[in-house]
């Protein structure tokens, strides 16, 4: 058929053109790298599809038309769908569309008018009538990411894969089925649904930020209906951020604050699911370790001890140190249990004895505090007069403090008085604080997004799973779940998870009188092996960024680890 040697075409002068480009520039520079599809939706991406955001309103439009041609199509008894055409799983989505709504054009008549019949400029002829006036402007009103990335190029082909194993209708006629192969021969696949999975979603959030909650609890149901049509980690995304918009329109609670210890064990599993953690300890480490060459006695004043995790790996570094380890003094800080036990104790005492079999003299002390805005640096015992290297350590905790008006600044101030030669800090490479709720959600939706599909890609569907994994990936799944119902449900103090972009933090951390202190290049070498040991490295990347270290998913940064050291005079 012509639509068969149409993308025939397509195909080998894609080829043709592919074979003949080469790729330039440093390996670690995301932005140096040329991107086969710059410009994609990340979003759209993870379903499998090449779509533009700037694409988003035009092709929004086109499958609403294609939905009532279709429709006008099945009731007038046309053919034009009944012929030998393949339709294949699309993956660019507005070619698609083009090419569906020109062949039901070109064999039925008044197809012009649907446009005016759809209502596609927001005015809707109510919203229970299938929900097809989803206000388009949530998608494409808002200002456009200046970066806009194409997501994943693995998820792509895995999404498409999965599809073309057992999507395409034609084998029952292959098999010999003349009475299957007589049917029409079309395909409306699941990713259609995710088109407007995502589309309804952000109209969703768009009616909660205009409070009108009649549209946003008919939006958020046919989401549900939608999901389940997905698989893997968009349905899962899409079920997190559902469940959050429904306790925001409804007024119902987030559950509960969990108690520090369950935190604690799903923030372990997280760290055994994928690389995330592990890096920031790495790099954390890597720059107090060189802080600290030469002294006799460290200290390290720990913000997030947690089950001490991080702390092993820098102990037995000290111990093979050139000359013999140093007194090594470590501080934890942590919540109150609800059984008043004494946790941070538990923890001190597993490390040394670590540091008893390794020949490291080691001291700990554990402070328990609800905020670290109520820490005294007076209360530490910090030894004054330089006879001890300190340096301050935080994983993921600055952001809990932006909730209390000057809490940060307070925190900075004390770590100052601490004198450090070091601060390392690791924070989420995403902007949920800022002040208009569409913004924060869209900002939400795509970041998530990101993090699930890097998750199951190395560690869930695609992998085989070590003992274990399917628990760890669930509970992983939890834990950010429960970030993601924090950034949508909640406003005001109890809404914690204000998670801020380095450039942000550059700011902060200049302001309170602390200068980059550079991430060494064997980090930035070591920290790349390390991500070998996820799904082969395929997909994550390392970019050093004015000292610090990215670490993302394909072109898309998730967390970034940066030091700092107190200015000069």
């Amino acid at each position: 058929m012509k639509r068969d040697r149409d993308r025939r075409k397509t195909e080998a002068a894609a080829a043709a053109a592919g074979s003949g480009s080469s790729s330039t520039g440093k390996a670690k520079m995301w932005a140096e790298q040329p991107q086969p599809d710059a410009g994609m939706d990340e979003l759209f991406a993870v379903l499998g599809y090449k779509m533009k955001s700037t694409d988003m309103a035009d092709v929004a439009e086109k499958l609403e038309q294609l939905e009532m041609a279709m429709g006008s199509t099945m009731e007038d008894g046309a053919s034009v769908l009944s012929n030998d055409t393949v339709h294949y799983n699309p993956s660019d989505l507005s070619g698609w569309v083009e090419s569906m709504l020109s062949e039901l054009g070109s064999s039925s008549n008044g197809f012009d008018l649907i446009s005016n019949q759809i209502g596609i400029s927001g005015e809707s002829n109510g919203y229970d009538d299938d929900l097809r006036a989803i206000p388009g402007g949530a998608i494409f009103s808002n200002k456009q990411k200046d970066d806009a990335v194409d997501l994943s190029e693995s998820a792509n082909k895995r999404t498409r894969s999965e599809f073309s194993e057992t999507g395409f209708l034609p084998a029952a006629a292959a098999a010999g089925d003349a009475a299957a192969a007589a049917l029409p021969v079309m395909l409306v696949d699941s990713q259609e649904a995710g088109v407007r999975l995502v589309h309804t979603l952000m109209a969703c959030a768009e009616a909660v930020q205009q409070e009108n909650m009649k549209l946003a609890d008919a939006l958020v149901k046919h989401v549900g209906v939608l999901a389940v049509s997905q698989v893997g980690a968009m349905r899962k995304v899409a079920t997190y951020f559902a469940e959050a918009l429904a306790r925001r329109i409804y007024k119902v609670s987030p559950p509960e604050p969990l108690d520090s210890s369950y935190s604690d064990v799903l923030q372990m599993h997280f760290y055994e699911t994928g690389p995330y953690l592990k890096f920031a300890h790495f790099t954390a480490n890597q720059a107090i370790l060189e802080a600290f060459a030469g002294a006799d006695r460290v200290h390290v004043i720990d913000f997030s001890l947690k089950q001490g995790m991080q702390w092993p790996a820098l102990m037995q570094a000290l111990a093979l140190r050139p000359g013999g380890p140093p007194a090594f003094r470590l501080t934890g800080v942590g919540p109150p249990q609800p059984d008043n036990t004494d946790a941070l104790q538990q923890v001190g005492w597993k490390l040394a004895q670590l540091a008893e079999t390794i020949g490291v003299e080691f001291e700990f002390r554990g402070f328990v505090a609800n905020s670290l805005a109520d820490l005294d640096p007076n209360m530490l015992g910090i030894r004054a007069g330089g006879e001890e290297a300190v340096a301050v350590n935080s994983v993921f905790e600055l952001h809990r403090l932006l909730a209390r008006l000057g809490a940060v600044e307070k925190v900075l101030n004390s770590i100052r008085a601490m004198n450090p030669k070091i601060v390392t800090v690791v924070e989420q490479e995403a902007n949920h604080n800022g002040g208009i709720f569409l913004d924060r959600f869209n900002e939400a939706l795509h970041y998530y997004s990101t993090m699930f599909d890097s998750l199951e890609s190395s560690g869930g569907v695609t992998q085989q799973l070590p003992p274990n994994g399917g628990q760890d990936l669930v509970m992983t799944e939890v834990y950010l779940g429960r970030q993601i119902c924090n950034v949508v449900a909640c406003d005001g103090a109890e809404r914690v998870e204000r998670h801020e972009t380095l450039p942000q933090w550059r700011r902060r951390m200049g302001s309170a009188g602390f200068e980059p202190a550079h991430l060494g290049s064997n980090a930035f070498k070591q920290a790349s092996m390390l991500l070998a040991l996820f799904a082969g490295g395929d997909g994550y990347r390392v970019e050093e960024n004015e000292g610090c270290l990215m670490l993302g998913w394909h072109t898309r940064p998730l967390i970034a680890t940066s030091a700092w050291r107190l200015t000069a005079g």
